[in-house]
């Protein structure tokens, strides 16, 4: 599943861009397409998706929709393989919302609900329950995505590609 763009309308578009096009096109956020975040989705395919449809949310909520954008961008801007052991220090799933942040405050200049969107965007994973209703959205537009990047990868692995070439991995594992 490579990134979808979500935003249709083009005058929506426009001023989503506005409000991450300073983020976006810089190198280090582009370095984020060398590491695959969920299945086979790259970390910036999956932030695209997280930011563009927490700002749509935001966006149709009345809410803090530049901030939402900015901040789901850079929720996984850790900027390691997390499957390779070594390539990081502690569990990922706990560990990589700070490293998110250290990176994008040394690279960027952060508000508040940006930084509580990075910080607290893996509970209740983490304890760090988000301030913001920003940041809230974000949390569960992130679950979301997740979700929805890990089921059609795994639909391709074990049932469309092996179907297609009749070994099944899905009718191996039922037959045990």
């Amino acid at each position: 599943m490579a990134f979808t763009k979500t935003i249709k309308n083009k005058e929506l578009l426009n001023v989503y861009n506005d409000c991450v096009g300073e983020l976006i096109e810089t190198d280090i956020v582009q370095s984020m397409d060398k590491y695959i975040q969920h299945g086979d989705i790259t970390c910036l395919d999956h932030c695209k998706n997280v930011s563009q449809r927490s700002f749509k949310v935001c966006k149709f909520l009345n809410l803090d929709y530049k901030s939402a954008a900015r901040g789901a961008l850079l929720h996984d801007f850790f900027l390691y393989d997390w499957h390779i052991p070594g390539s990081h220090v502690g569990l990922h799933g706990f560990r990589h919302s700070k490293i998110s942040l250290k990176n994008a405050e040394k690279h960027f200049t952060l508000n508040n609900k940006e930084k509580d969107i990075i910080s607290s965007h893996m509970w209740p994973l983490t304890l760090r329950p988000p301030k913001y209703k920003e940041s809230f959205v974000v949390t569960m537009v992130d679950k979301f995505c997740s979700s929805n990047e890990i089921v059609s990868h795994m639909y391709k692995r074990y049932i469309t590609t092996p179907f297609k070439s009749g070994q099944s991995r899905l009718k191996k594992t039922i037959r045990k």
